[in-house]
Formats: structure tokens, C-alpha cells, sequence
């Protein structure tokens, strides 16, 4: 592979703290985590437990530094279960010698079933065991997505199957490693690289009290939303397609927290609410879970409508 120069890794890093919203003096220190990254000098170990693998080909979907880029230049990926070029035996042995080794940056996509174990396997170990062992050796442990987060989908009721989120498959086992909460369904991009890197060379960022950084999910989505003005103006939709604020067709930007409405999707084109989707709130701890979602819908009187 072709050397990367100072100005690739200077460039790329300048994307990344324009895209979190950082200060620009802390360029050099990205852009030397973007070169640890590309030496090997922090890896990966990335688990996918029961997910869709949504959050991975959302990851794949990264513009600026797009996948390519990512895979060959930038991760140092021990394994992931998708993405990982060796199968069966060979897998499973780069897999032991990562977690033998340490140090790594535990990244985990999808919820862990506490309930049934044997409901998620990995070479006839359970997946939560698998977690254990491999949490036990990193430097931190950041969930990618709405059911590494908090529980997600596979939680929803009935839940048969006991899935549970990281930090609560962590406190179960009676660890404490670092947690970043990365929640989405999927998990942007941008979110997952920039604070891999910040993780890398600035530290742990400064978390809200569901263990989400605040410069994501620091604002709710509502009061960024393009249509914010039509909801004070009390210009509702009534029918989906219809222009206007969807409030009243279950939009729950009223309550969820996450920069979406500003960073957009596939390279910034597009977002839910702005193709005439709802927002379903993917980056709320409930997601998926609530039993009960007409609150948002019909309670005008809590939210001024």
C-alpha cells in the first residue's frame, strides 16, 4: 500500500473536527490518531452480537474518509465478523490472538442475550462470554448502534431471548471499563469514526447521563429541525407527504437528541425528516422499547402544539 503523507492525514483530520464540531487546534492531535490507526498502533476488535449488521454497511456508507479509505488505510481492524477477510478456523484464531493480546478499542454492534445465551454463539461460546473475555482486555468499549446502546429491537417486548445493552451485560458481569454510548439505528458514520479518533488521542469525550457524547447528542433534534418553524407556527402536517411540521403524525424529534437535522445522511444529502419521513427516534434509550408511544403523537398540551 502507498504511504499516506502528513497533508493526507492533515486533510482528513481537519473533515473530522469540522464534522464534531471541535476546535480546529486539536487538527494535529487527530491527525496523529489518524496515523496510529493507519501504523497498527490501535486496533480494533469489533463483535457484532444480535444485530442486523445495519450499523457496519452504515459504516462502510462514510464519505470523508470514505470506506476504502477506512479498511486499507485507517483501521486496524483485529476482526469483525463481517468485514473480515478469514473464515472458520483461521477466524477463530485471529480472534483468541486479538483478545490474548489487549489493548484494543472494543467496538460492539448489537444487543447481548442474557436470557438465552445460546441464542447468539461464536464458536460454540456464547456470545456474552465472548464479550466478557474480550472486554476484560480493552482500553474502553464503545456501542455502536441502538441495540449495543440499549438494548434496541432485540429487546423489544416480548424480549424472549433476555437482550440486553452493553453496559448492562457489563454490570451484570461486574466490569467497568469505559463506556461510549453510540446509539442509531444505524449508528452514523461520522459518529463511529470521529469518536473512535477522539477516543484514540483526545480521550474519553464528555458524556450525558446515558453515556452519549454530548457534541451528538448534546441537542435535541427537534429544536434543529428545519421545520421548527412551521411547528410554532402550528402548521401540522395531516397526512404523510403533506408539507409542514409531522409532529402530529408521530415525529419524535420532539424527544430525541442527536445532531441528524444538521449532519445529514449519504454524504449529508438527506435526512428522515426532510424526505417527508417521521423521526422514530432512534437515538433515544426507548427505541423500540416503549410499549406505548401515543404520548408523542397526542400529547399536544406537553409539548405546546
Amino acid at each position: 500500500m502507498k504511504p499516506v503523507s502528513r497533508r493526507t492525514f492533515l486533510k482528513d483530520a481537519g473533515i473530522i473536527v469540522a464534522g464534531m464540531g471541535l476546535s480546529t487546534t486539536l487538527v494535529p492531535q487527530i491527525a496523529h490518531g489518524l496515523e496510529e490507526m493507519s501504523t497498527g498502533r490501535a486496533p480494533i476488535l469489533w463483535l457484532q452480537g444480535q444485530s442486523c449488521s445495519g450499523c457496519s454497511v452504515s459504516f462502510l456508507n462514510s464519505s470523508n474518509p470514505g470506506p476504502a479509505d477506512l479498511l486499507t488505510r485507517y483501521l486496524s481492524l483485529y476482526f469483525h465478523q463481517t468485514l473480515s477477510a478469514a473464515t472458520g478456523v483461521s477466524a477463530n484464531d485471529a480472534l483468541a490472538t486479538a483478545i490474548d493480546k489487549g489493548g484494543y478499542i472494543l467496538v460492539v454492534e448489537g444487543a447481548i442475550p442474557l436470557g438465552i445465551p445460546e441464542a447468539c454463539m461464536i464458536n460454540n461460546e456464547s456470545f456474552y462470554e465472548l464479550f466478557q473475555r474480550a472486554a476484560s482486555k480493552a482500553k474502553a468499549v464503545v456501542a455502536v448502534g441502538a441495540c449495543a446502546s440499549f438494548g434496541g429491537i432485540p429487546a423489544a417486548p416480548p424480549n424472549v431471548t433476555g437482550a440486553t445493552s452493553v453496559q448492562g451485560a457489563l454490570k451484570k458481569a461486574g466490569m467497568n471499563p469505559p463506556v461510549i454510548n453510540l446509539p442509531g439505528c444505524p449508528t452514523h458514520p461520522d459518529w463511529t469514526v470521529g469518536n473512535l479518533v477522539h477516543v484514540l488521542k483526545v480521550g474519553i469525550p464528555e458524556l450525558d447521563q446515558h453515556a452519549r457524547p454530548k457534541r451528538t447528542y448534546g441537542r435535541l433534534l427537534h429544536d434543529q429541525c428545519q421545520f421548527f418553524a412551521q411547528y410554532q407556527a402550528k402548521e401540522f402536517a395531516q397526512h404523510p407527504g403533506d408539507q409542514g411540521c409531522q409532529f402530529k403524525l408521530g415525529c419524535q424529534g420532539v424527544v430525541t437528541h442527536s445532531d441528524c437535522s444538521l449532519r445529514g445522511w449519504n454524504g449529508g444529502v438527506n435526512w428522515c425528516v426532510r424526505s417527508r419521513s417521521v423521526c422514530v427516534g432512534c437515538a433515544r434509550p426507548e427505541f423500540a422499547r416503549d410499549r406505548d408511544y401515543s404520548f408523542y403523537r397526542f400529547n399536544d398540551t406537553e409539548h405546546g402544539a
